[in-house]
């Protein structure tokens, strides 16, 4: 085994960085599915009558919807959500400023965003 020092070592290091990215860039992609998922998801909140809560203001679903968007959107830039449950856990259960986690407010209650986004998923991928 040959070990490697100097600038030979840095130009190693950097071509293993740069290789092991774009291995993983390329295995980040959002399948069709999950696509649809997704959008089933960005639906259902946009479309529901719950108010949104994010670092402790409520917001109408339209608005929780755009902003579901963009960190969606954000995130996919990234390469960093391949599922919906990527979605889910990444950008609807919290406030990536704040830490804090995200409700909905409904008729029935209030709960986490992620645990009713969760239920709602599984209640798409039932078969019809």
């Amino acid at each position: 085994m040959r070990i490697f020092t100097g600038e030979r070592a840095r130009w190693l290091m950097a071509a293993g960085i740069t290789a092991l990215a774009m291995t993983t860039n390329a295995q980040a992609q959002t399948t069709p599915q999950a696509a649809r998922e997704i959008k089933g998801l960005l639906d259902f909140v946009e479309h529901s009558q719950c108010q949104f809560v994010r670092n402790g203001t409520e917001y109408p679903a339209p608005q929780a919807r755009q902003h579901l968007e963009k960190k969606l959107n954000y995130l996919e830039g990234k390469n960093m959500v391949t599922s919906a449950e990527d979605f889910i856990d990444l950008a609807a259960t919290k406030s990536s400023m704040s830490g804090k986690a995200y409700e909905v407010h409904c008729a029935a209650g209030s709960q986490p965003a992620s645990a009713w986004l969760k239920a709602e998923l599984q209640r798409q991928r039932q078969p019809h």
